[in-house]
């Protein structure tokens, strides 16, 4: 690979880090302003999940030119997989627990589709 080609890979694998470092920042930031359980699961998933997903892509940006045999960019590719299918589960898991045991504030919903889905499931089985 050229010089020219490596500097620019290199640039840009910069900026990937730097703006995936800064959403896990916000994310960290979000998770202790915001005020109920709900929003601070919105901003532990989303923005970190794409965080990670940014400097895992400009780390394998940086390992284009670089023969290795330990880590590769297969690797990569499976930490980002397996953090997409997880965060994301882990956080509704820990939402419906928060749902079940009473913790999160009606208030702050517009809709409340679990409640729907509650009150409709009753109903079903009265009607058994």
């Amino acid at each position: 690979m050229s010089e020219a080609l490596i500097t620019v890979l290199d640039w840009v694998a910069i900026l990937c880090i730097f703006a995936g470092a800064a959403l896990s920042l916000v994310a960290g930031a979000g998770l202790l302003r915001f005020p109920d359980l709900l929003s601070r699961m919105h901003t532990a998933a989303k923005p970190q999940v794409l965080g990670l997903l940014l400097v895992l892509v400009g780390i394998g940006i940086r390992l284009i030119p670089v023969e290795t045999d330990v880590f590769s960019v297969g690797t990569l590719f499976l930490v980002g997989f397996f953090q997409m299918l997880t965060i994301p589960v882990a956080g509704h898991i820990v939402t419906r627990v928060a749902y079940r045991t009473e913790r999160i504030d009606s208030g702050t919903m517009v809709r409340d589709e679990m409640a729907e889905h509650i009150e409709a499931r009753r109903a079903a089985d009265k009607n058994r």
